[in-house]
């Protein structure tokens, strides 16, 4: 069930801060040192200074800052709540390209140190993905995860929301509507009119929104979703700090003064049915083992996958996608060369990944890879995994194999993303997949609509 309350969004006011653009960012853990910098070089009102980025302050008072500057920002007018209580439609249209991928070359996504892309684009076609962003009721709503989390991103969050009182970026939920109900009730309350803002990304996406205060519409919104399950796409850590806070502060004896508090999150919710509900695969790049060799590793793995060379990384990509879906084929790429790498029986899963998971877990790409690739070939389980130590993470197949050309990695494996019914499925049996399974394209930009919290503390 998916309780949802409209809010009074806080927002940038684009008379003091200009360019929208300027402002908003990646979400706070996409965010490194380099990108960091050239946010707040480009606008003395950048929304990183609120969030923070992925590495947690050294600083314990840096929580308390942040929490005075929002004060000062919304008494300054440089962000303004909605004067009454609504919801938003909010659109990304972006560009998605033939081979698999959102961008052309191998640029890091999350790099804001270089300008967006403009030209050169290898075939590609635009997708419209929208979302709805209203309240999700903590108390009485729940949305299915799929991933793991991680006590450091708990604790640092935990630490900003006890400082700001505020919910300042968004958890990203998917729902299953085939028939678009939420969504057509919403694109009739806008009625054609232009978005309430618009922005671009560092990658040349679009963002723009619509703000809906009608009681009719919000109250249309909120039958259409009220019946339906929610799945977390992104946003798994501040989904479970979100409700970590709302304990603590019932424990305390505060009581929320409404809907607009600590029971409650901002939310953007996605119908799986949008075209532009896409997810990126994430090639794993190999690193730092004593006695790799391709010939080798191509010897053991022939025992239990088919091993075909290939001449180019478009033939590569073209093998990917003529598999996606129908058969488990992976890219090596080392020593400059591609091959494909093919499960000979899927039969042979259950051998092949021991321990007690899901056949529908065993049968992701990205678990096959990790369960019947890496770890007995090459040594690297999960342990070895989640440190990073012989596996680093690119953003596109071109990121992957220039690393390896640059001697960043001895090989690179590329792989078909995780499909979106592949995750509500994993969800829906409540285990968790591998780490890095699933990259959802664009990201939800952070300083669109953000959150204060309504608190009454006797």
């Amino acid at each position: 069930m998916a309780v949802i309350h409209p809010f009074r969004g806080l927002r940038y006011n684009p008379a003091v801060v200009g360019d929208l653009s300027q402002v908003v960012t990646q979400p706070y853990d996409r965010i490194g040192p380099d990108e960091e910098k050239a946010y707040r070089r480009r606008s003395p009102y950048s929304y990183v200074q609120l969030i923070g980025t992925k590495s947690p302050p050294r600083d314990e008072t840096e929580y308390a800052r942040r929490a005075q500057l929002l004060q000062a920002w919304i008494r300054d007018r440089i962000l303004v709540h909605d004067e009454k209580p609504g919801v938003y439609l909010y659109r990304q249209t972006f560009r998605w390209s033939a081979d698999r991928s959102p961008l052309s070359g191998h640029r890091d996504p999350t790099s804001v140190s270089r300008e967006p892309e403009t030209g050169n684009w290898e075939p590609s076609t635009s997708l419209i993905r929208q979302g709805l962003i209203a309240l999700l009721d903590l108390t009485q709503s729940g949305a299915k995860a799929h991933e793991h989390t991680l006590r450091g991103p708990k604790e640092d969050r935990l630490k900003l929301f006890r400082a700001t009182e505020a919910h300042l970026e968004h958890i990203f939920l998917l729902y299953n509507d085939p028939a678009c109900t939420a969504t057509a009730a919403a694109e009739g309350a806008i009625g054609g009119r232009a978005p309430d803002l618009a922005a671009r990304d560092d990658f040349g996406n679009t963002h723009e929104l619509w703000y809906i205060a009608d009681p009719n519409a919000v109250r249309s919104v909120q039958a259409a979703l009220l019946p339906l399950e929610l799945y977390i796409a992104d946003g798994h850590h501040r989904f479970e700090t979100s409700q970590a806070f709302m304990r603590e502060c019932l424990a305390q004896g505060w009581w929320p003064t409404g809907p607009q508090s600590f029971t409650a999150l901002p939310v953007t919710l996605v119908n799986i049915a949008e075209p532009g509900c896409v997810i990126r695969p994430t090639p794993r790049v190999v690193h730092s083992l004593p006695t790799f060799t391709p010939a080798t590793f191509l010897a053991a793995a022939e025992r239990e996958f088919a091993a075909e060379p290939l001449g180019s990384l478009a033939a590569a990509k073209a093998v990917l996608a003529a598999a996606a879906g129908n058969r488990h084929t992976f890219i090596l790429y080392a020593g400059g060369k591609f091959w494909s790498l093919t499960l000979r029986d899927e039969g042979r899963l259950d051998h092949l990944i021991a321990g007690a998971h899901p056949p529908a877990w065993k049968r992701l790409d990205v678990a096959i890879l990790h369960k019947a690739i890496l770890e007995p070939l090459l040594g690297i389980d999960d342990e070895a995994l989640a440190r990073q130590s012989n596996v680093d993470y690119a953003h596109t197949d071109e990121e992957a194999v220039a690393l390896v050309d640059a001697g960043k990695g001895q090989a690179a494996f590329l792989l078909n993303p995780t499909r979106v019914e592949e995750v509500l499925a994993i969800a829906d049996l409540g285990v968790s997949m591998p780490q890095k399974s699933t990259d959802f394209y664009p990201k939800l930009l952070s300083g669109l609509v953000a959150m204060t919290m309504e608190i009454d503390k006797p």
